[in-house]
Formats: structure tokens, C-alpha cells, sequence
């Protein structure tokens, strides 16, 4: 149910491409979606936190040149950065051999990392993807979407035994990133003040950032803040939503919008254990923009490229997907299922960016046509309609 989808995404990928890249958060379902790939053939796993395992790996030529015949698979692969070179002259050897698919599975969690390593190295031999939290076409068979914008979409908090269980696992993960992950990747980030600026995003869900403001808000300087956000986006934990700027004649907000890319991450920090403490918090339809637009995101066609668009007259579309520089769908976000009707400034954007499909996002389970060619539909339909595009 968790990795179906996906699932048959990397294994179609194996078969055309000698290597592929699964990138995550930790917690995401990484290490079971690749055993579960590995299982179906002959393979070899390996994880890299695990120092048996990484000292096994510590001359990978060797080890990696007996293992032709399988699928080899390595977890939290940007910790070896010098296996891509190895791994690019096996490739090669392979592929001189007529073995050109299928050879090798890597794990990680740090996507820019792991993409500039892999990218200067692998160039034409590796592929891309992203395994993102449960979603809500993936978790309708076993919990409510209300449950799932409260706890979020990592597997172990949301199939949790109780609202309390599921926050209290939602602690324990914030904890392990402050305390254990983060000074991995820099040292240099202190585990308090990173908690506090985390916590200061989830209550600016989905604003405009404003690097000057949070920067003194934590004392620390504009660029030492910049630092600590870019971590935070490699690690998949935050996105930056860049602004729609085309050439339209018009004055466009140029700053990005901060999301917490999982819900119950959001509430955890916040301390918002249960429905009712979400909708009664000020966060509320923040929260539920940010949850709708992973939740659209994660089954978008990797071209399609998102963006916000806002004036500063007001004119605004919550989410612009852009299919390519002639196609493209605008979405508004409404929390509230009783009065979904766009705002005016809503379809003066669409005008303006000349978009092809305009929809309004609301919680409820039927679709009707609006006017002005507006769509109003649950966000399941719009995922639909993504996953059969990229098909």
C-alpha cells in the first residue's frame, strides 16, 4: 500500500538505467521499498551507517566487482563519496560487457549532497527519485485524510497506535535529526537554536521568507541563517516554494515561500497533538495549504516544475504547475468545503499566466464546475489527473 506506486517507478527505471538514486528523509520507507525491489531478484544490501557493512565497503572495488550478477544495493550512500568513481568505472566495464541496466540501487538522505556527487561522477548513468511520506490516494485504505494532515505522512507515525503514540514518535524523530543527524552533514549548527528556527518555520507556514526578520529573531546573521535553511532542504525537510516570474508586466513578489514538507512535523513542533488543536491554532489553513501542496506535488510528472505566483496588488494562485513555458495549471487552496469559491484575485492571475486548467482545492469528495472555467474538486482528483499524465 505505502510503496506500490513507487515501487513499479524504480523497477521500471532498473531496467533501463544502470543505476538509480532514491532520495527520502530518514523514515520515509527507503530501506523497505529497496528490499522489497531487492527481493524480487538476485542482490546485495548494504548500509553504510552500519560500520560492518561500511568497513566491507572500504576497498568497493573489490567487494563491488564480485557482486556482477546482482543488484547491488547501498543505504545512505553520501557517506562514501568516493563510491561513485568506483562505481562509474564498473558501469562502464559493464556496458562494454552488453550489461547495460539494473546494477545498482542507492539510498539517501541528503539530495543536494548526494546529487552533486553523484552528478559530476554519473552523468548518463544514473536516475532520479524521490520516495516522499504517504500520500492520500496511498493512504486511504487505512486512515482518514484528516488523520493524515494531523500526524503526517511517515509510516510509523501514522499508523501509530493512538494520537499520543504517533507525537510522541514525531518527537523522538525531531530529537534524532537535532541530535544525531544534522551534525553529520555540519557540526558547526547548534542542536538548540536549529530547534528553535525550525519552530519558527512550522509558525510561518507557508509565508513569504523573510531572512532578516528570523535571522534576528535567532541573533544570528542573514548568511549563518541561509546556512542552517539550506541544510534543511537538503535534508527534504523543508521546501522553497520560488515565485512564479514570467515576463508579464506587473510588480511579482520575488521571495520564496517556506513550507515544512510534512504535516505532522509541523504539529509536533507546535504541540498540536490532535485535530481539534490543529484547527483551532492560527496554523490551520497554512498547515492544510502545505499538506495539499505535497500531497500534489508527490504525484507530479517529474518535468513539471511548481511555483507560487503573487502580485503586490494581491493577485495570487496558491500553486502554479508549469508543464512547460505553454501549459499550465493554477490552484487555489481552500480549507473551508462550505464556500469554495476563488477570489477575484484568483482569476486575474490565471489571466495573467494564461493558465490552461484552473482548479480550487477544497476538502470535499465531489467535483463541479464553478465559472470562469474554474474546477472545484477534492486534491485526490487533481493527483489522478497528474499520475495519468505521467503515464
Amino acid at each position: 500500500m505505502i510503496t506500490r506506486r513507487l515501487q513499479s517507478s524504480i523497477e521500471q527505471l532498473l531496467s533501463e538505467q544502470a543505476a538509480v538514486a532514491l532520495l527520502g528523509p530518514r523514515q520515509v520507507g527507503k530501506t523497505t521499498l529497496a528490499l522489497d525491489i531487492g527481493a524480487s531478484r538476485p542482490s546485495i544490501y548494504f548500509d553504510l551507517e552500519n560500520p560492518g557493512d561500511a568497513a566491507v565497503l572500504g576497498e568497493p572495488r573489490a567487494m563491488l566487482g564480485r557482486q556482477r550478477d546482482k543488484l547491488v544495493i547501498v543505504d545512505e550512500v553520501q557517506r562514501l563519496p568516493g563510491l561513485f568513481e568506483v562505481v562509474r568505472g564498473l558501469i562502464d566495464e559493464y556496458r562494454r560487457r552488453g550489461e547495460r541496466t539494473g546494477k545498482f540501487l542507492f539510498l539517501g538522505s541528503a539530495s543536494v549532497q548526494l546529487l552533486r556527487q553523484s552528478s559530476e561522477t554519473l552523468a548518463g548513468r544514473i536516475a532520479y527519485r524521490e520516495l516522499e511520506p504517504i500520500d492520500m490516494l496511498e493512504a486511504v485504505a487505512v486512515t482518514e485524510v484528516d488523520s493524515l494532515w494531523v500526524r503526517g505522512g511517515f509510516p510509523d507515525s501514522l499508523l501509530a497506535s493512538s494520537g499520543r503514540s504517533s507525537m510522541t514518535w514525531r518527537r523522538d524523530f525531531i530529537r534524532t535529526y537535532l541530535e544525531r543527524d544534522i551534525p553529520q552533514f555540519d557540526s558547526r549548527v547548534p542542536a538548540e537554536t536549529l530547534r528553535r528556527f525550525w519552530t519558527m518555520l512550522a509558525h510561518s507556514q507557508s509565508t513569504l521568507l523573510n531572512t532578516a526578520r528570523l535571522a534576528a529573531s535567532l541573533a544570528i546573521d542573514v548568511r549563518t541563517l541561509n546556512r542552517y535553511l539550506d541544510l534543511l532542504v537538503d535534508l527534504l525537510l523543508v521546501r522553497r516554494l520560488q515565485p512564479w516570474s514570467g515576463n508579464v508586466g506587473k510588480r511579482l513578489v520575488r521571495s520564496a515561500k517556506i513550507y515544512l514538507r510534512d504535516s505532522g512535523i509541523v504539529h509536533a513542533l507546535l504541540g498540536l497533538t490532535t485535530l481539534e488543536d490543529v484547527l483551532a491554532h492560527p496554523v490551520a489553513g497554512s498547515s492544510w495549504e502545505g499538506f495539499v501542496i505535497e500531497n500534489i506535488l508527490s504525484c507530479a510528472p517529474q518535468s513539471v516544475t511548481p511555483y507560487f505566483y503573487r502580485t503586490s496588488a494581491g493577485s495570487e494562485i496558491d500553486l502554479v504547475l508549469e508543464f512547460s513555458p505553454s501549459k499550465r495549471w493554477a490552484i487555489e487552496i481552500k480549507r473551508s468545503e462550505a464556500d469554495p469559491r476563488p477570489s477575484k484575485g484568483f482569476h486575474a492571475a490565471c489571466d495573467t499566466i494564461d493558465a490552461r486548467r484552473r482548479i480550487v482545492v477544497y476538502p470535499g469528495e465531489r467535483s463541479f464546475e464553478q465559472g470562469g472555467n474554474v474546477e472545484t474538486c477534492p486534491a485526490s482528483a487533481v493527483m489522478r489527473d497528474l499520475i495519468a499524465l505521467a503515464h
